[in-house]
């Protein structure tokens, strides 16, 4: 059976500009003869007949001002106190549920109220067969109802009959139906107000169990598992007979494994790796292009982070093989025996291993205890900015009781806007501090960790001398030894954290001129969209003043024409939507697979320097080899990760084009052929219509030109910015600059 659940959205316009918006979530059963339909809701619902038993919620409500070709979105500005609602029952179990649906306009008596003129409702039907309706349907589901005043107190409602189209939505799909409300106030403006209802089908499903095939099953299991057991007696008894070949398989294959399990080739930092570079993807397909930059920010700072931790790990795995080549040099010169050096080499192991576990718990422990300090500070700066913010609007009201009703509600609007600046700048600032909370605690276990691993290399070293191991002369010439390739290894991370930083900031600055183009293109299209829908009601205007409409002709056809250009652009942002997510989940898919296949075939020549160590001379030819090999790898990686993300930028670039072209042409054809024709109906004369619609196409085009240069050069602008970066951070000076601060270094601390 098929349970039908409502949500019924009602946009609340409160007195000075204050805006609430109220979800409510009904499901609805059927009652039989002698059930009641449920208790009634009180106000604002109160004029409602009865309903089924409903939840309500909060939510945040958006208002739009219309004027001329411009609009913009205000969070909870308004003037008037104007309750909208939308909201609908489903009843019956049959194919084809009828919901009963009612729209609400009600003018409260608020302080600020005022009357109300050409009331334009849009309700959208999409998905219903409308039974029983006053309004006048349009071919794109829409209907549209009006009414020329509503005066202060009183109440204008709809209420109409429909059936759910079958197949219109299936099981667990949501049908969203809003509709939107704009009148004409004392503003010179037309507010606007949006309700969204939506249907969502849930699927009962009855499962009857199967006695007969849960007894064959068990017996099934029974034979199985008796089956393995056998078998895993006699692999154990293979696996003591072949204890002593893998034991010395191991001995064999002692380095490769111990790169192939050490931190820098681990899964873990593979994957975190990939986590992090298919942000990009999320950040270049998000619906809120001003968000875009500050994301990336923060990917940088992460990013920042574990290269810090993958070279760490990298130096600590130099520092091991190390140790290992200074022991085999020292057997291979006669200083000390094979079984010392085997002994030695098991307890620098278990001491390896010892230290990794000790610097993982210490990791979890700081990682826990960072995490709980910092929600901490984050509740207490936002509960005291919170109580800074209402102490603001209390004393902002007490200030603009004496004020103008509009001025108030300006203020107000602009009161909310800083606050909502503040706390996004309070929700990003403790974000950075807890990065640098990590990065620093993770540089203080990394500073540990280098000093355990010399201390364990110097202990070993005494306990050979103490047991006769290694003379005394042959351990000073180790020492001495290590002394240099450690200077030398410094140099090499040197190297490293330069080529790090210029390759990092390579990738981030080419992905910030990649996000600053989609910000461009999302400019262009909004413009272009803009220019077509203003050109629709000028294009009306122009004829009413020129005599060849009256005003009820206009308001017909401006009531039209709003209906369309609002089922276009809603239509466009759906198809956006839901195309980018499809996008979203293929490029996904494409660059974790491409990673995976270059982070493979890296790793592979990360094992061939294990397999190398053990024919290396001296420690020179290994450091050697792993300059080139990380300087080879760091390019392959960055010009991946930037082909991935300029091929992301292109199809998402094509998509909204595509999708935003055919909008722009909608709208362009609605004004050439439908208002056209509409125009020609009642009356209007060829010879004034033609000119206009000329001069419309010709603006159309130089507006679609001039949005196009202005991307272009804004793109210019975007390619400077990543030069100058690249030239400020070039690969010979952060080589040099790290040259300095290690030569500052020797001079400091001797």
């Amino acid at each position: 059976s098929l349970t039908q659940r409502v949500h019924c959205c009602v946009a609340v316009e409160a007195p000075f500009g204050m805006t609430f918006n109220k979800k409510v979530e009904a499901f609805h059963l059927p009652l039989t003869s002698a059930a009641s339909g449920g208790p009634h809701i009180h106000s604002p619902l109160a004029f409602l007949p009865s309903w089924p038993k409903i939840l309500l919620k909060r939510e945040s409500a958006s208002i739009h001002r219309l004027h001329g070709d411009t609009s913009r979105d205000l969070q909870g500005t308004s003037e008037n106190g104007v309750i909208f609602q939308k909201c609908a029952v489903v009843t019956g179990q049959s194919e084809w549920p009828v919901v009963h649906v009612q729209l609400l306009v009600h003018n409260t008596r608020a302080p600020s109220a005022t009357n109300l003129s050409d009331l334009l409702l849009l309700d959208n039907v999409t998905g219903l067969s409308v039974r029983e309706s006053a309004g006048n349907q349009t071919s794109r589901g829409f209907q549209a109802f009006r009414k020329k005043f509503l005066q202060v107190g009183d109440s204008f409602s709809v209420q109409y009959t429909a059936w759910l189209e079958a197949g219109g939505v299936g099981s667990g799909e949501v049908l969203v139906l809003p509709a939107q409300l704009s009148f004409q106030t004392s503003s010179p403006n037309r507010t606007q107000l949006k309700a969204l209802l939506t249907i969502t089908t849930d699927e009962k499903i009855t499962v009857l169990p199967n006695h007969g095939l849960h007894a064959m099953g068990f017996f099934v299991a029974l034979i199985l598992s008796l089956v393995l057991t056998w078998a895993v007696l006699f692999f154990m008894v293979r696996y003591q007979c072949l204890k002593g070949s893998l034991l010395s398989r191991h001995r064999v294959r002692h380095h490769e494994d111990k790169l192939e399990h050490s931190q820098f080739t681990s899964a873990d930092g593979v994957n975190e790796d990939l986590a992090l570079n298919e942000q990009m993807i999320d950040i270049l397909s998000s619906e809120d292009p001003g968000s875009m930059l500050p994301a990336l920010e923060e990917l940088e700072i992460a990013t920042l982070n574990w290269a810090d931790s993958d070279l760490e790990a990298c130096r600590t795995q130099i520092s091991k093989d190390i140790i290992a080549l200074l022991l085999k040099n020292l057997t291979s010169s006669g200083h000390l025996s094979p079984q010392g050096a085997r002994r030695m080499d098991a307890v620098f192991q278990k001491q390896f291993l010892w230290l990794e576990k000790e610097i993982q718990e210490e990791y979890d422990r700081k990682m826990v205890a960072l995490t709980a300090e910092c929600d901490l500070d984050t509740r207490k700066k936002t509960e005291s900015q919170y109580q800074r913010e209402m102490a603001a609007m209390e004393e902002a009201e007490e200030v603009l009781k004496r004020g103008s009703e509009r001025s108030a509600a300006e203020c107000s609007s602009l009161l909310r806007t800083l606050h909502g600046l503040e706390q996004e700048h309070l929700r990003r600032s403790l974000a950075l501090q807890q990065e640098e909370d990590f990065a620093k605690a993770h540089r203080q276990l990394a500073i540990f960790q280098r000093s355990e691993l010399h201390s364990i290399f110097f202990t070993q070293i005494q306990s050979a001398i103490f047991k006769g191991e290694l003379k005394p002369e042959a351990a000073k010439m180790l020492l001495q030894d290590y002394s240099k390739i450690q200077e030398r290894i410094e140099e090499l991370m040197d190297f490293f954290q330069a080529s790090k930083r210029y390759h990092l900031s390579k990738r981030f600055g080419h992905r910030e001129y990649l996000v600053q183009s989609l910000q461009s293109l999302e400019t262009r299209v909004q413009g272009l969209l803009s220019t077509a829908s203003a050109q629709l009601s000028l294009l009306i205007q122009k004829h009413e003043r020129a005599g060849y409409l009256d005003e009820d002709q206009m308001e017909v056809l401006l009531e039209r024409v709003q209906t369309e250009v609002f089922s276009i652009k809603q239509k466009l942002d759906n198809d956006l939507k839901q195309e980018k997510k499809k996008l979203h989940q293929k490029l996904i898919t494409k660059r974790r697979r491409e990673m995976l296949q270059k982070h493979k075939e890296q790793r592979k020549e990360q094992l061939s320097i294990g397999e190398a160590l053990g024919a290396a001379e001296d420690a020179g030819q290994y450091l050697g080899q792993w300059r080139s090999l990380v300087a080879e790898h760091s390019a392959a990686l960055e010009e991946l990760q930037e082909r991935l993300d300029q091929a992301a930028l292109d199809e998402l670039r094509a998509l909204t084009l595509s999708l935003s072209e055919k909008a722009t042409e909608e709208l362009r054809r609605l004004q050439n052929s439908a208002m056209t024709q509409e125009l020609l109906k009642l009356g209007v004369p060829w010879l004034f219509l033609q000119p206009i619609l000329e001069e419309h196409s010709r603006d159309l085009a130089a507006r679609a030109e001039r949005l196009e240069g202005e991307e272009r050069d804004r793109g210019q602008e975007g390619v400077q910015s990543v030069r100058q970066r690249l030239k400020d951070d070039a690969l010979e000076a952060s080589t040099e600059e790290q040259a300095e601060l290690r030569h500052w270094e020797h001079l400091i601390f001797g």
